[in-house]
Parts: C-alpha cells; sequence; structure tokens
C-alpha cells in the first residue's frame, strides 16, 4: 500500500470544480479565496493559527504523479484534458496570512489564498485539514498552558489519535507553550524536547515494584521518574525513595483523586528528605482539570487525549471561501453563512501600555494605521515562491505574547465573549 502524496487529499467535488472550469473558460479567472471561521468554539474566547508551518511544506510538494493521475483518469473522476492539466500543476499564486501563533476571532482573514480559480480551489481541502486540525488543538494547549500557571507541560496524547495527527498535535502543543512531548517522531521532525516515564507494564513485568525501580535506576540513573500507583502510592513512594534515594528527580502518579494525592505525596515524600524531588501527574487531564490542582504541590503536568483532540473542540470550525473574481467582490449571502466580499487587511489594535483593543479588518483596502497598531497578514507565498518563514521557536514565543497581550479576562477559562471585539469596516 503506497503513502499518498499530498494531492490526492483534494476533494472529488474540487476536480469537478476544476473540470467544468476548465470546459467553460472560467479555470484561469484570478480569484481571492480566504480562511476564516464564522465563530469560535463553545466556550472560547480566542483561537490560535497553527499549522501554516506544516502547510506551506504540503503545499510546496503538491503535485499529482502519474500513478494519481491515472487513478483519477480510471476512475472518471478527470477527462483526459482535465488530467494533463492536473499533470503540469504547479501552484503559481500568492498566499498571506496571519504569523502562526497569532491569535484570532470571528471573521479574521487568517489566510488569503490568490491565484487562478484552478489552483487555487484545489487546495480547499488540504488547506483547511490541516488548519481546522492545528488551530484546534492549538487552543486548547494555550488554555492548558494557561491554566498551568507556569509549571511545565508535556505532551503525551500519541495513543489517543491518529499517527500523523499525533505528530501534528505534538507541534501545535510545542507552539502553544508546553515544555515537552513524548512523541518521538515530533523531536526528529521539529526538534521538540522529548521526555516519558516507564509505564504500569514494565512495574507488572517483574517481580514486584522495588525490583522494577531498582533496574530503572540502574539503567536511567536517579534523574529519572518513577511510575509509583501501580499497586499503593504511599507504599510506591517509599519503594522509589529506598532504592533511589532522596535525589530521585520524580514520580509520577497517573490516578486517583490528583489533588489529594499530590498533597499527601508531597507531605510523604518530605517526610522521607526528598524535599526536592519533583511531583507529574497524568491521566485524562484538561485544562479545568490543571486548573484545579492550581493549589497542590504539583511540578509538572502530563496531557494527552485532551490535546489530541482538541480538548472538546476537535476542529476550529475555519472555511475557505470564494470572495473576489478578477477584482470584483463576491458574496455568499446564505442564511447564516453569508459572506463580506473582496479581499481584506486586518489589524490589531493596542493600547500604548501593549494591551490589544480590538482587531479592524477593513475590505478592499488598508485600514487608517494608528499608533500601536499591528497589521496582521505577512507573506507567506509570492509567485508561487515560499517565502523565508519564522521558525517554529519564533512562532512559540510569538504566541506566548499575544497571550500577554490580550485582557485578562479573554484568558479564562468560561464561556464568554471574544478576548476581543472584531470590527469590519465597510467598503466605500
Amino acid at each position: 500500500m503506497s503513502t499518498l502524496g499530498p494531492a490526492l487529499l483534494t476533494d472529488h467535488y474540487e476536480l469537478t470544480m476544476v473540470r467544468a472550469a476548465l470546459r467553460d473558460g472560467t479555470a484561469d479567472r484570478r480569484c481571492v479565496f480566504e480562511v476564516f471561521s464564522r465563530r469560535l468554539p463553545a466556550g472560547r474566547r480566542y483561537g490560535v493559527v497553527a499549522g501554516t508551518g506544516r502547510l506551506l511544506e504540503l503545499i510546496q510538494n503538491f503535485r499529482f504523479d502519474a500513478d494519481e493521475v491515472d487513478f483519477l483518469r480510471r476512475t472518471g473522476v478527470v477527462d483526459e484534458f482535465t488530467a494533463r492539466w492536473l499533470t503540469d500543476y504547479r501552484f503559481t499564486g500568492d498566499i498571506d496570512g496571519y504569523a502562526e501563533g497569532e491569535l484570532f476571532f470571528p471573521g479574521s482573514p487568517i489566510l488569503t489564498v490568490s491565484g487562478t480559480f484552478a489552483e487555487c480551489v484545489v487546495l480547499e481541502t488540504l488547506v483547511l485539514s490541516v488548519l481546522n486540525h492545528d488551530c484546534a488543538t492549538a487552543a486548547a494547549a494555550a488554555r492548558m498552558v494557561t491554566a498551568a500557571r507556569g509549571r511545565t507541560l508535556i505532551e503525551m496524547g500519541s495513543r489517543r489519535a491518529h499517527e500523523e495527527a499525533a505528530v501534528a498535535a505534538a507541534r501545535t502543543a510545542y507552539l502553544a507553550g508546553f515544555g515537552f512531548t513524548s512523541n518521538l517522531a515530533a523531536g526528529e521532525r521539529y526538534g521538540i524536547p522529548t521526555a516519558g516515564t516507564a509505564a504500569h507494564a514494565f512495574t507488572l513485568l517483574h517481580e514486584d515494584e522495588r525490583v522494577a525501580f531498582t533496574s530503572q535506576v540502574a539503567t536511567l540513573g536517579k534523574d529519572t521518574t518513577l511510575l509509583v500507583d501501580t499497586y499503593d502510592i504511599g507504599q510506591g513512594i517509599r519503594n522509589a525513595v529506598a532504592v533511589a534515594g532522596p535525589d530521585l528527580r520524580a514520580i509520577r502518579i497517573d490516578s486517583g483523586d490528583l489533588a489529594v494525592m499530590a498533597q499527601q505525596s508531597r507531605d510523604l515524600l518530605d517526610s522521607l528528605g526528598a524535599t526536592e524531588t519533583k511531583i507529574i501527574v497524568s491521566g485524562d487531564l484538561d485544562e479545568y482539570a490543571i486548573a484545579a490542582l492550581a493549589a497542590e504541590p504539583v511540578d509538572m503536568y502530563g496531557a494527552g487525549t485532551a490535546v489530541v483532540t482538541g480538548s472538546g473542540s476537535p476542529t476550529a470550525g475555519l472555511v475557505y471561501k470564494l470572495v473576489e473574481v478578477e477584482g470584483r467582490p463576491v458574496v455568499k449571502r446564505s442564511e447564516r453563512k453569508a459572506t463580506i466580499g473582496g479581499r481584506k487587511v486586518a489589524v490589531r489594535r493596542h493600547k500604548p501600555t501593549g494591551t490589544a483593543t480590538e482587531e479592524v479588518i477593513v475590505p478592499q483596502g488598508v485600514p487608517d494605521r494608528q499608533p500601536n497598531d499591528r497589521l496582521l497578514q505577512r507573506t507567506y507565498v509570492a509567485g508561487g515562491e515560499v517565502a523565508t518563514q519564522p521558525t517554529l521557536n519564533e512562532s512559540r514565543e510569538h504566541l506566548r505574547q499575544c497571550l500577554i497581550s490580550i485582557p485578562w479576562e479573554g484568558l479564562k477559562l468560561s464561556a464568554g465573549d471574544p478576548a476581543i471585539p472584531v470590527t469590519v469596516v465597510p467598503a466605500d
């Protein structure tokens, strides 16, 4: 079974449109498509732009090879003329958008794709597949980082997602401020620090818990983390300190009432002289569970399922809509799905102190810049050539600064209005 390239992520209906547009002569009309969200997922006060770094690499390699074109021809998806067009496909247009790590709100034009109708429309499913997943997981992870209040988080959700989605989620978690991932593929691809502990299976493999701990410490040294809740947590901690000594780096607790267990474990560790041994907790943690542990003696959190599933919102709800044809604004008027025509430009307004106050979107023009305004779009692709992009660490810092800039109410985990209002200035 072969591994599909990015081109066959194209949806059937996109090629239906290309085929018809090639036949009627509209395929080469210059168009502008925009990616935006009509509303944020329930309970969210901001979105996080993520996945653009991955998306650009996929667009660079977006080619229909001979086998893929043959499949489309044999199955009747395309005719011979369209097949020849696909064989020669290269994206030659422009892509602009919000920086990776930028915050977005309802209506924010986070990505603008310009070019011929045909070359832009075949990218729709690819663009939305990447951005809807990565923006959703990044927003969930960012909320967990806020809830952790400066304590370190480890992403450990690989076993709860598709294998490639797991790597992407590890990347977005790091973008959002997680310190480590347990996903080695993400470590190799993106340079993310990796970390992990032994599972219960390792303890169960051995005759007893102390033998298992002795093996782990003999192999990895005292700078390791021992999982102490396979049997009895209190006895597990005693065994851990007896084997590794009071300078054991950390213990992990993966079950039970974590608030109670964390406090009791801290007291026991201190009584055994292991005052510097850290406590790591895991076990279906989301932003709410992490926030509930804020007052407890927890040093590090391990979060998995909630990260890779977007903590209840597995998609960012982004859409990819045609807004301009040959310089003419076009609009969709469907009830509750209406669009605003024309290419748009956006700025973020700030107080002199740096606090964001408003996002202003102007169709078909450039907004009047005020002091402390920040233009939100940047160039990703020009004439088919990908521009130099920030590193993942630079995007991570950008998001950190963005979260600092919004009013504190915008960081609440409770439902409420978007962190800042969005104003759309009508076109002249």
